[in-house]
C-alpha cells in the first residue's frame, strides 16, 4: 500500500539504534505514525524535527502495519523561532497537544489547516501579546474540534450577547457581567479578544488578556479533554504557559496561575 499527503512534524522519537518514528499531522489522512529509516545517526538525526511542513510518502504491506515515512521538507518554521525560547516553546505545545489528543488515522482538515496557519504566524509574530493570544484562539480551536468547543456567543443566564465578562467551568458558556457578578470568584474570566466581534488575531492584547485566556483555555484542556483520555495535558504547554507568565510578570499584566495546569480559525460550537 502508499499514499502520498501533506503533514506537520508533531514528534519524533528513537526506534532502534538507526530509525526512528515520526507522528504526523496529515491533510487527509490525520495524526499518523511510521518509521524513518536510517534517521537515527549522523547529520539525519536532525533533520525532521516538530514543526516541520512536509511531503510525505508512507509505504507498508497491510494498511494497519506501521509502515515507512519518506519526508520531503516543503517549509521549517520551528527553524524560524529558534531564537525565541517563547514561540518555540508555543510552536511545540501545539505539537504535543495535536499529537496527545487526536485519535490515531482520523482525518481533521481543519485542524490540520489551522494549526499550519499558527506555526507560521508564529514565525512571523514578535510580540508575545500577539502570538499568545493566537495560541489561546487555536487551543479553543482544538477543543471545539475534539467535541469540547465553549459556547461565547451569548450569556447562558440571560441570553444577552453584550457585556460577556466570564464562562462557566462547569457549561462551557458565557455569563454576562451582572450575572457573573454574584459568582464571580467561581467563574473563569473571559478576555475581550475572545468576545465576538471585539477582537481579532493580532491586535496588541493586553498579556493580562492572554494570561487570562491561557487559563481558560487550560481549565477545559485539563477537565475536559485530557480528563476523558485518563491523560494528563502534556507537559509542554506548561513550558509555553510559564514563558508566557514572565513576559505577563514583567508588563505588570501576570495574574496567579497556580491552580492553571483559534475558535477564530476553527470556529467553536456550542457544547
Amino acid at each position: 500500500m502508499e499514499w502520498s499527503d501533506e503533514g506537520l512534524v508533531l514528534s519524533i522519537r528513537h526506534y532502534g539504534e538507526n530509525a526512528r518514528i515520526a507522528s504526523l499531522l496529515c491533510a487527509e489522512r490525520g495524526r499518523h505514525a511510521g518509521l524513518l529509516r536510517g534517521s537515527g545517526q549522523g547529520s539525519k538525526a536532525g533533520a525532521v524535527q516538530p514543526g516541520q511542513r512536509v511531503r510525505v510518502t508512507w509505504r507498508a504491506r497491510l494498511s494497519e502495519h506501521l509502515g515507512n515515512f519518506t519526508l520531503e521538507p516543503i517549509r521549517d518554521s520551528a527553524a524560524l523561532v529558534l531564537d525565541d525560547p517563547g514561540r518555540l516553546a508555543a510552536l511545540v505545545s501545539a505539537c504535543a497537544l495535536v499529537d496527545a489528543a487526536l485519535p490515531e488515522r482520523e482525518p481533521h482538515p481543519a485542524l490540520f489547516e489551522a494549526t499550519g496557519i499558527l506555526f507560521d504566524a508564529l514565525a512571523a509574530m514578535d510580540d508575545p501579546a500577539d502570538w499568545g493570544a493566537l495560541l489561546v484562539r487555536w487551543e479553543l480551536g482544538l477543543l471545539a474540534e475534539m467535541g469540547y468547543g465553549l459556547d461565547l456567543s451569548c450569556c447562558a443566564a440571560s441570553g444577552v450577547e453584550r457585556g460577556l465578562t466570564h464562562v462557566s467551568p462547569k457549561s462551557g458558556r458565557a455569563v454576562g457581567a451582572e450575572a457573573a457578578a454574584p459568582y464571580a470568584d467561581r467563574l473563569l474570566a473571559l478576555p475581550a479578544f475572545l468576545v465576538p466581534g471585539r477582537g481579532g488575531v493580532a491586535a496588541n492584547h493586553p498579556m493580562a488578556d492572554v494570561m487570562a485566556g491561557m487559563a481558560l483555555t487550560g481549565h477545559f484542556l485539563e477537565h475536559r479533554l485530557f480528563a476523558s483520555l485518563h491523560a494528563p495535558v502534556p507537559h509542554a504547554r506548561l513550558r509555553a504557559l510559564e514563558i508566557l507568565h514572565r513576559h505577563a510578570a514583567i508588563s505588570g499584566g501576570a495574574p496567579d496561575i497556580a491552580g492553571d495546569a483559534a475558535s477564530g480559525i476553527l470556529g467553536a460550537p456550542a457544547l
